[in-house]
């Protein structure tokens, strides 16, 4: 009943919008917007806590008419440049003119952000740490899918987990790709199905920027966020524009990846309501790095597109929405013509995959805002993962009723959401207090008759919070705040607190200090509903009968550092981190099947920790170099030994988690027609299971725990821009090389009875890429 009730009030602020009347006068603002002594065009401008705004034009001049009177704060906002500020008096019948001459911003030092605590906050300002991937670097690195990207970010980690059909994680501070939270506009719409490929699915033309949040010290959300958030943040229209982007790549010496995007952005003349539309088309060949007529990297067909809009109905009310449609075919295994049971071995793959959401906004006052939202996604999957028997009545009866399968799953949420800012509380600065419960399901049905494989899992959660961010004096602020979590596969209620403290002892330096608290329910994540291949046959996760809960309590401590001078910024931050985990989930070896095939097992294992430290460091040399780097060092160990293999003894140590893993990109910028990238991504040693098949002259006789070289994989780009002052527009060319030196495996598996999971490091080998970018 308190959950229909909830529905209900969610239902009527969505659809029963407030409608005020507004009073208009004859006051007016003019001026311009330069930097350097040039007029910016398509600048926004702005009054603060209104809906009052427009955009300087193509000479980089702007009029704002019909405002209202007193005193306010004009806002000058640009991408790349820092934030424009001044005070104005409006009077009835008076004309002022306000001129800005803004600073290129080119670290982001002091960006918004919104994930530490789903409120604007300045990032120097903010108790949680947050880190920034904007759609800049994402283009120095040459990314074409979200996957692609989130390597060039302290502490994150992309694995590729199958030779055969490529499907990956994030790792994030040591943890598995199950202990972090993959959101869309602080959506939780990424289900553990959607999560095998959901990262390689999304282009980057959809992303605006992506928030990362390392920890989970926010109590906003969801309490398995243990390794932290990423917050994928879509485009929203700041001017009208378009953007079309070709690019070609070819994979080590013959592959061929070929994809094309655009971006079309359409906003009203008062800027009061605006939508973004993106398309993506992807074409990939299949790759066999080893000669053996099976893929290393399956051939994949991608189309994708998609809307985000927003609306604002009045000066207080703001509605917010968005749309993605995305197929995509992907094969892997034996290189052939044909359906895929006729293959020795091989996976196939369908994806069709919709999702969407709706975000309302009221904001009565400066100092409260009340938001209701909804999101939600639908995937049907058909798939087949098989291998063929040698011959006989077995491949006769394999031929009549091969392995294929279905998938469906749906995730919806439902949440709202209340903040409220006091002044002066307690005598001691400003609170602002935030209040929300939300509603998330997800449903699975994952079903290979063949195998009599089934996943048929229901999870639904219902939480609440509360948190106060509270900023004692202007050097220190407070972030606490407690999760109330009620899911169907626990018996109990589970609180989690939240507690973190950010101290500026100067204006160029920030401490931060953190104490979180969650669980993992006992599930199906994302990795236990991949089918491998291994040992001859499939290996399959299955959930042991009493698995419970897995708890974790978490501490971090950082100190973040920048100091801007007139011609050179530079800044370092240093973060330690440790997470304690209490009952585990361990995956072991149990044996087979009564068709062979192997089978492990998802069990709790005791005690389990992770600890260790990110260094960064940025610098900006003149506005023409830019240089940014990280380095996680960190060790992850079991408190008893975990029997991955029946044939060989357990061991304490993280599978495929290596100890220390980096990035760094340098950008170049001479002349502002040219630019050079250089990229980098750093994967140390690590521990990779390698099951055998005895007799196989493809793989090896018996199980190895297999300790993995280091790998540095190498990118670089360069790229020009024509301008085409008779259409108003620009192109750009550009090309380049991803993994330079071609450090790549070398020892895959052959044949159909290979390993699928045995691989490591870089995600392709050396590939040249060329492209051309048209835009205004």
């Amino acid at each position: 009943m308190k959950k229909t009730n909830l529905l209900i009030l969610l239902i009527a602020l969505l659809f029963a919008p407030v409608i005020n009347a507004q009073e208009h006068y004859d006051a007016v603002i003019t001026g311009h917007v330069v930097s350097k002594g040039e007029h910016i065009p398509f600048v926004n401008i702005y009054l603060e806590g209104t809906n009052y705004g427009t955009a300087t034009d193509v000479t980089g001049h702007y009029m704002l008419v019909d405002l209202p009177l007193g005193e306010y704060t004009l806002v000058a906002k640009m991408v790349g440049y820092k934030q424009g500020k001044k005070k104005v008096l409006l009077k009835d019948g008076e004309t002022i003119e306000v001129k800005f001459d803004l600073e290129e911003d080119v670290i982001h030092m002091d960006e918004v952000v919104i994930t530490g605590t789903k409120t604007f906050k300045r990032q120097t300002e903010s108790a949680v740490i947050v880190n920034v991937l904007d759609n800049k670097t994402i283009d120095k690195v040459a990314a074409q899918t979200i996957s692609e990207s989130l390597s060039f970010q302290p502490g994150l980690r992309m694995e590729t987990d199958c030779q055969t059909c490529n499907y990956t994680q994030l790792r994030m501070n040591g943890l598995g790709g199950a202990y972090s939270q993959i959101l869309i506009n602080s959506r939780a719409v990424f289900s553990p199905l959607t999560g095998l490929y959901g990262l390689e699915q999304l282009p980057t033309e959809m992303v605006e920027r992506i928030e990362v949040v390392r920890g989970g010290a926010s109590a906003l959300y969801g309490s398995s966020a243990i390794g932290g958030t990423v917050n994928i943040i879509t485009k929203l229209p700041q001017r009208n524009s378009y953007e079309v982007t070709s690019n070609n790549s070819i994979i080590g010496s013959d592959a061929l990846d070929y994809n094309v995007r655009a971006t079309l952005t359409a906003l009203s003349q008062k800027r009061n309501a605006g939508m973004v539309l993106y398309a993506f088309h992807r074409d990939r060949d299949a790759y066999d790095h080893n000669s053996d007529n099976f893929s290393e990297l399956p051939e994949i067909k991608n189309n994708s597109f998609g809307l985000n809009s927003f609306f604002q109905l009045d000066e207080d009310q703001k509605i917010e929405a968005n749309f993605s449609s995305t197929y995509e075919y992907r094969y892997g295994g034996e290189m052939i013509e044909g359906p895929a049971y006729l293959a020795k071995q091989s996976e196939e793959r369908t994806h069709n995959v919709i999702m969407g959401g709706i975000d309302y906004t009221y904001t009565p006052g400066l100092r409260t805002s009340v938001v209701a939202y909804s999101a939600g996604q639908y995937t049907k999957r058909d798939h087949f993962t098989g291998i063929a028997p040698d011959g006989g009545d077995e491949l006769q009866n394999y031929n009549n009723a091969p392995p294929y399968g279905h998938s469906k799953n749906y995730t919806y949420q439902f949440g709202a959401q209340l903040n409220h800012a006091v002044n002066d509380f307690v005598g001691a600065g400003t609170n602002i207090f935030t209040f929300g419960a939300e509603f998330v399901s997800d449903d699975v049905y994952d079903e290979i008759e063949a195998y009599d494989y089934l996943i048929d899992q229901r999870s639904n959660n219902f939480g609440t919070f509360i948190q106060s961010d509270w900023s004692l004096t202007r050097k220190t602020t407070l972030l606490a705040g407690i999760r109330a979590d009620k899911h169907n596969f626990v018996d109990n209620l589970i609180l989690n607190p939240r507690v973190s403290l950010l101290l500026k002892p100067n204006l160029n330096t920030q401490l931060r200090f953190s104490w979180s608290t969650g669980f993992r329910a006992p599930q199906a994540f994302d990795a236990d509903m991949h089918i491998a291949f291994a040992g001859g046959g499939i290996q399959t996760i299955q959930l042991a009968n009493d698995l419970e809960e897995e708890r974790s309590q978490s501490l971090s401590a950082s100190l973040n550092w920048d100091r801007p001078s007139e011609n050179h910024i530079y800044g370092f931050t240093i973060e330690g981190f440790y997470t304690q985990l209490k009952d585990a989930f361990i995956i072991e070896e149990i044996g087979t099947d009564d068709s062979g095939n192997s089978v492990l097992e998802k069990r709790n294992g005791g005690k389990s920790k992770v600890y260790g430290a990110t260094f960064e460091a940025r610098t900006n040399v003149n506005r023409k170099l830019q240089i940014e780097a990280g380095i996680t060092l960190q060790k992850s160990s079991y408190g008893e030994e975990v029997a991955w293999s029946e044939e060989l003894p357990g061991t304490k140590d993280y599978l495929r988690t290596p100890e220390a893993y980096g990035y760094y990109t340098l950008s170049w910028t001479p002349m502002q027609r040219f630019s050079a990238a250089l990229s980098g991504v750093y994967t140390g040693t690590m521990l990779v299971p390698h099951y055998g098949l005895a007799g196989d002259p493809g793989t090896i006789e018996q199980d190895v725990l297999f300790e993995s070289p280091d790998f540095m994989e190498t990118n670089i780009k360069l790229a020009y821009t024509f301008e085409l002052k008779r259409i108003d527009s620009s192109i750009e060319l550009f090309g380049g090389f991803t993994n330079l030196f071609d450090d790549f495996q070398d020892d895959f598996d052959s044949g159909k009875n290979r390993d699928s999971g045995y691989v490591y490091g870089p995600s392709k080998p050396r590939s040249v890429f060329f492209g051309v970018k048209l835009f205004n």
